[in-house]
């Protein structure tokens, strides 16, 4: 029995469900400061509204990384354990950096909503900081995708 594709099952596993719970975990946090700033300043709903569309993004990086890795799972002599474990490390850096980024955006976005409500200077600092935040998920994306072709390429 062979059991080199566990690896990628994994990766691909890995991949979509980390990075979903850091897309989960950055909505509900940027949805309770939206909810909060929402009772006093209803007006600036869909102008807050902008860390939990970037919090979403990340569980689309994830289910990009899943989809090639799945694509690539074939039987034991073509799927090599080099492959399989490059696949791993590829669903492992998307969906490890997909839940670092949504916590980031999360706490950033609930501070960030409530605090522009009171000081509206405070929205372009806002943004540049959930900014940041999601470019570390885009970082594991990018590694994702170059381990995934490195293992396609052996």
């Amino acid at each position: 029995v062979s059991t080199q594709s566990t690896g990628g099952c994994m990766g691909a596993a890995s991949a979509i469900v980390f990075s979903s719970l850091g897309a989960a975990y950055g909505t509900a946090k940027s949805g309770v400061g939206i909810s909060a700033m929402a009772v006093m300043k209803p007006d600036l709903i869909m102008k807050s509204i902008i860390p939990v569309v970037m919090a979403g993004i990340l569980a689309i990086y994830g289910l990009v990384v899943a989809a090639l890795i799945v694509q690539s799972i074939t039987p034991a002599p073509a799927y090599t354990l080099f492959m399989s474990f490059c696949d791993f490390a590829a669903g492992l850096s998307v969906g490890i950096c997909g839940l670092a980024s949504g916590f980031a955006i999360g706490i950033v976005g609930d501070a960030g909503v409530r605090s522009t409500a009171q000081q509206p200077k405070l929205f372009v600092g806002m943004i540049l900081i959930l900014i940041f935040a999601e470019v570390l998920g885009l970082y594991g994306l990018i590694v994702g995708i170059i381990l995934h072709i490195r293992a396609s390429a052996s």
